[in-house]
């Protein structure tokens, strides 16, 4: 039986693939950091599964890592463990480029020592593109706009050098937004369709937003990861564009999460800002200035063409089967939770 550590598996993107994993019949250990109340939502499902391990580990230590692939000898490993949110990454510069991009050295570093033939994945972001060209492919200009994007440029590219320096196999995947129902509430797509459930469901409550002109190429998560799967498994490690091709605004997601229940956003501006009446006037939606961002990417479109040529790639979900698992799994959440 094949071993796979998974770094970050308590994530939205890490517990998809440790399913994914289990139902190609591999064992999979999971690293989770210590923490006094562990948030184990994600992967709750797979506690009991008899080739399911949690292991104990930081990206930030290596010798954490070096203590966990000596022990495991997985045939895999694959990194989905980040400080992840933009946003977060202007308020937090420093921790962010530590765990993104230093963390995944860590990894590299660790598998050299350890396993040097394991095969890796490491997870890559359309944020190291500046949004000023368009569609983005593997040949774009990087050129980050957020220290988020500073560290995992970090990361890719070394990535790159433990690839040429070590003959390493990490394959790397440069994924456009990635959402689903696990995506975690401080991301935007998981925010509004929270918050526009709560509406409907009774709660009087305001849906702050920031820049809603922005435009992104969203994808379902589980079509990433079967992308990645196929990466993995390639003769040679290579770099992946991973995409749907469709690029969406803010006010696209917004008006369609309304829509789901019968109800026509009427927008007008005030004070500068884009704010959203129902028919009886009352506030639904506004833009506000605390959530905009220091520098933005405005548009963000993958061109997935070498991924759907070399892997015989196709995503199975389209943008409006993605926002509709995400809307259908929160009314289920929320009912569950009275």
């Amino acid at each position: 039986m094949k071993k796979a550590v998974i770094l970050g598996v308590t994530g939205q993107i890490g517990s998809h693939f440790a399913d994914f994993l289990l139902d190609k019949g591999l064992e999979v250990y999971g690293v989770v950091r210590r923490v006094s109340s562990p948030n184990y939502k994600n992967i709750e499902p797979l506690l009991d599964n008899p080739n399911f391990y949690i292991e104990e580990g930081d990206i930030t230590d290596l010798s954490s890592l070096i203590e966990i692939f000596t022990s495991v000898k997985p045939d895999y490993i694959i990194n989905q463990a980040a400080q992840s949110h933009v946003g977060t990454s202007f308020k937090e510069p420093l921790h962010t480029i530590t765990t993104t991009g230093l963390g995944a050295i860590n990894i590299f570093e660790a598998a050299r020592i350890c396993c040097p033939h394991t095969r890796i994945y490491h997870a890559s972001t359309s944020e190291l593109f500046s949004g000023l060209e368009y569609p983005q492919n593997e040949n774009t200009k990087l050129e980050p706009k957020s220290p988020y994007g500073i560290a995992k440029l970090l990361a890719h590219e070394g990535a790159r050098i433990y690839n040429e320096s070590y003959g390493m196999f990490i394959c790397t995947g440069i994924c456009f937004n990635m959402e689903g129902p696990r995506r975690g509430i401080e991301f935007v797509t998981q925010k509004i369709v929270d918050a526009v459930v709560r509406q409907v469901c009774g709660e009087d409550i305001v849906l702050e937003l920031g820049n809603m002109e922005a435009k992104r190429d969203w994808q379902h998560a589980k079509d990433a990861v079967e992308a990645q799967w196929l990466m993995l498994n390639q003769d040679t490690p290579q770099t992946y564009v991973i995409a749907s091709g469709e690029t969406h605004s803010i006010f696209e997601f917004v008006n369609i999460v309304y829509a789901h229940f019968g109800i026509d956003v009427i927008w007008m501006e005030k004070n500068g800002y884009p704010v959203g009446y129902d028919t009886d006037g009352k506030v639904l939606v506004k833009s506000v200035d605390k959530y905009y961002r220091a520098n933005e990417v405005n548009v963000l479109l993958g061109d997935a063409t070498k991924a759907r040529k070399e892997l015989n790639w196709r995503p199975k979900y389209n943008f409006e089967m993605l926002v509709n698992d995400m809307i259908e799994s929160k009314l289920i959440e929320y009912t569950k939770g009275g």
